[in-house]
């Protein structure tokens, strides 16, 4: 059995992330002593390591709630059903480094096409191409079309 402080200490999270937590539904101490404290078993124990574990690979409480339903009623449940939560994350994830990968590249053609020098901002290559009605930033990856800055 831990208190609220043993259990933080032991899986290095602080108090308020456990309050957090069964605020949001997915940790609830299995007893209150007299007193009023928050009492963990081992079990609760290896829900929060389940919790921190599928936070470090980031998945949303969201998601988090989605998969310890799962973990509850494993016997009524398939495989397939995690499998398509991390694949639709894995997914997300991609579309994600797609776009972060073309805000790169436009942010270095910006700042390659720019002196940099200590002249007046008044004709700076990076604010007329954020100024300009044309293709001065063009979009090397077809599917971010809805970034391209005419």
């Amino acid at each position: 059995m831990y208190r609220i402080g043993e259990i933080a200490k032991l899986n290095q999270v602080k108090t308020d992330t456990l309050r957090f937590y069964e605020k949001q539904g997915l940790l609830t101490p299995s007893l209150r002593s007299e007193s009023g404290y928050r009492i963990y078993t081992k079990k609760d124990a290896q829900r929060l390591r389940f919790i921190i574990r599928a936070k470090t690979v980031g998945f949303t409480l969201v998601e988090i709630s989605e998969l310890l339903s799962i973990e509850l009623d494993k016997s009524n449940k398939a495989c397939a059903d995690v499998k398509n939560i991390v694949d639709m994350k894995l997914a997300h994830v991609n579309e994600k480094i797609e776009e972060l990968n073309y805000f790169k590249v436009s942010l270095q053609q910006l700042s390659d096409d720019c002196c940099g020098g200590p002249e007046s901002a008044e004709h700076c290559s990076i604010l007329e191409a954020l100024e300009s009605n044309s293709s001065a930033i063009s979009c090397v990856n077809n599917s971010h079309q809805q970034h391209k800055i005419t």
